[in-house]
């Protein structure tokens, strides 16, 4: 811990704690203050066991209960943008008492109900992991879930795993698995003058963007929720100047696919898609996660929550805790739709609520 850590108040509620976090700024590669600040929050709980991972903190419990659940949420941000400090408000519409500001949403309140209760519950149902990490919002190979997963394995052992992700204080099961391919159309470079003595690589891709067009995406059923897939350009770039014919054009291919298809089947039927393409180059893969709830425990906390579950349609770390065989939930405060927008907002009574069914679920005899 450093001497520059911001002070976090260990008798505040999680609505307080929601506003104190988002003030600490922690874009993706700037967590070191969010982390010593929780950490520095936790240390001096006698119920917990405190770790460090470079800017991961992870706490447990040891009270010899049968099962473990291991409970995580990430402490960066997409960057701010005139978003910071949060303000409290009213919603025009509704009328309710809203926090708004740059991670409200994504995901400080679900982190602040996780912190709250981590404080709170001394002697809770289960045995607890708490994970709070960082990088989740770049490149995967810089997660710092994955990373501590990687350095101490037996630390993240479990029965069950709650990812606080945004969902509106529901239950949103598993996660699509996400693939990105980058596929190339090559031609042959000629002066514009003489156009007829190249091949146009842009022109060539034409068909492929009209195939992307017309596709329609499959809504899939996995274990009773409906996951919609997407297979959609992100990204073209091609030309070499304004009076070259060019040589090469590469289209970015996002593929959202549901947890029903193995990472292989996903790059598979890619390949099949684009079979005409010059290139089909696999540049990002993550596994999606099934929904997890057939699990004793996954049943236990729906009722907890009281609300019919759904699929979370994007990729989240549930999809890490399902590989190693736990299943995984997402649960958290905040409008999914509203994660990385610049009006991020969260209301007030779903902080409120989330921390009430989450912490009746932890105490409650299973």
């Amino acid at each position: 811990m450093t001497s520059e850590a911001p002070s976090l108040d260990p008798s505040a509620g999680p609505v307080e704690l929601t506003r104190q976090l988002c003030d600490i700024a922690s874009v993706s590669g700037d967590e070191r203050r969010i982390a010593d600040a929780v950490e520095r929050l936790l240390v001096h709980a006698p119920h917990l066991e405190v770790i460090r991972d470079g800017d991961t903190v992870v706490a447990r419990t040891r009270l010899g209960r049968e099962r473990r659940v291991v409970i995580a949420g990430h402490l960066d941000t997409v960057p701010i943008n005139d978003n910071l400090p949060v303000r409290d408000e009213r919603d025009p519409e509704s009328g309710e008492a809203i926090i708004r500001g740059r991670g409200t949403v994504d995901m400080k309140a679900g982190v602040a109900v996780q912190l709250a209760l981590a404080l709170e519950l001394d002697e809770p149902a289960f045995d607890l992991t708490w994970v709070w990490y960082d990088h989740e919002e770049v490149a995967s190979e810089l997660n710092g879930l994955g990373r501590a997963l990687r350095n101490n394995p037996s630390l993240f052992a479990g029965d069950f795993a709650i990812l606080g992700e945004p969902t509106n204080g529901g239950i949103e099961g598993g996660c699509n698995g996400t693939l990105r391919a980058r596929v190339t159309m090559l031609g042959k470079r000629a002066h514009s003058a003489r156009s007829w003595m190249g091949i146009d690589a842009i022109h060539r891709a034409a068909p492929l963007l009209q195939r992307l067009a017309e596709y329609t995406a499959e809504t899939v059923t996995v274990d009773g929720l409906d996951y919609r897939e997407g297979l959609n350009a992100v990204r073209i770039s091609g030309g070499v100047a304004g009076n070259v014919i060019p040589d090469r054009c590469d289209i970015e291919v996002n593929y959202r696919f549901a947890p029903s298809r193995s990472a292989d089947e996903a790059v598979a039927f890619v390949r099949d898609f684009f079979s005409d393409a010059d290139e089909v180059e696999i540049v990002d893969l993550a596994p999606g996660a099934r929904p997890g709830l057939d699990a004793e425990l996954a049943q236990a906390l729906v009722r907890a929550v009281g609300a019919p579950p759904r699929a979370k349609v994007g990729w989240t770390d549930v999809s890490r805790f399902s590989a190693l065989g736990i299943p995984a939930v997402n649960l958290g405060p905040g409008d999914p739709s509203l994660a990385h927008a610049d009006d991020e907002r969260v209301p007030v009574a779903q902080i409120e609520r989330t921390h009430l069914a989450l912490g009746r679920w932890l105490t409650a005899a299973a």
